[in-house]
């Protein structure tokens, strides 16, 4: 694949989580939990990805390889837990600004796994990522003195737990192709869902109550696309400047959210997402910009 694929699919990738917090908030409104979307939501995708991988793949994976991907699930599931418990006491643009604080947690952790500073073009970036958020959420004018504390833990947590989802997907693993990377992560983020969410739904009449549907957009936006999509392209592009280009999570959220469910929409909010998209492609232009620099060598 040629190289400027591997940034599209990153972008993609988190556009796809942008309308979870919307699609969960809707099930809620229809009457089931955050406990039940989220459970309803990995099992679904566990699911499809199963379906995928018995009609396309086949192909058992090595114990070893399957043990590398633990992490990957592990950190995915936490995310959908922890996400979910935020939407219970904050509005979807508030936990999506917080969950969004994985764009410079995730550059810290890269600083420190590879013992490395920020170079300009990510620090501009990042600053660029603050200052959209900060407007593109609306958070300008706005009393947040009402939100509990409880909100804004669960928030940062889900920040923290993906930022290592990030992480995790790195590395390629060797022998291991696409869908059988995807069984294997929705495998184990769909067990540990069952353990601390709602299992019950598979048998108490909720699935076919209504929360099926929700649990296939989720499914197919929170698990299937994203996994597929970060397991193919953050081993070439890296965590840290995957980190920057997942920041297009937070304008679809936006735009979802207020689409969906009718939250404001300011001229400020258009001007944070624009600021968004810019720091964005900051770092592309300044490896272009490095790129087309001719090397000056002396005459000897």
């Amino acid at each position: 694949m040629p190289k400027w694929i591997y940034p599209v699919m990153i972008a993609v990738g988190s556009s796809c989580y942008g309308i979870l917090s919307t699609n969960i908030k809707l099930a809620m409104n229809a009457g089931f939990t955050a406990s039940e979307a989220v459970t309803a939501q990995y099992m679904t995708g566990f699911f499809l990805a199963l379906i995928l991988f018995a009609v396309i793949n086949r192909r058992l994976p090595s114990l070893k390889g399957a043990a590398a991907l633990i992490p990957a699930g592990v950190f995915t599931a936490a995310t959908g837990i922890v996400y979910g418990k935020s939407l219970v006491y904050l509005p979807a643009s508030l936990a999506v600004v917080l969950l969004f604080q994985f764009t410079w947690i995730g550059m810290l952790i890269d600083c420190i796994a590879r013992k490395r500073l920020p170079n300009r073009a990510e620090v501009i970036s990042l600053v660029l990522l603050f200052m959209g958020t900060v407007l593109a959420a609306g958070l300008i004018g706005t009393d947040l003195t009402g939100i509990p504390w409880q909100g804004w833990a669960w928030g940062m947590a889900a920040a923290l737990t993906f930022s290592l989802f990030i992480f995790s997907n790195r590395k390629t693993v060797e022998g291991m192709d696409t869908l059988t990377r995807l069984l294997i992560t929705s495998f184990v983020a769909a067990v540990i869902i069952s353990i601390f969410q709602s299992p019950e739904i598979l048998w108490n009449g909720s699935l076919t109550d209504g929360l099926w549907m929700y649990g296939l957009l989720l499914g197919v936006f929170g698990i299937i696309a994203p996994v597929v999509l970060f397991g193919m392209a953050v081993p070439h592009v890296g965590s840290g400047l995957s980190s920057i280009l997942s920041s297009t999570e937070l304008p679809v959220a936006v735009t979802v959210s207020v689409l969906l469910l009718h939250e404001p929409f300011s001229g400020v909010q258009l001007v944070g997402i624009i600021v968004i998209l810019i720091g964005m492609i900051v770092p592309s232009l300044f490896e272009r910009r490095r790129s087309a620099t001719p090397i000056v060598t002396e005459s000897p």
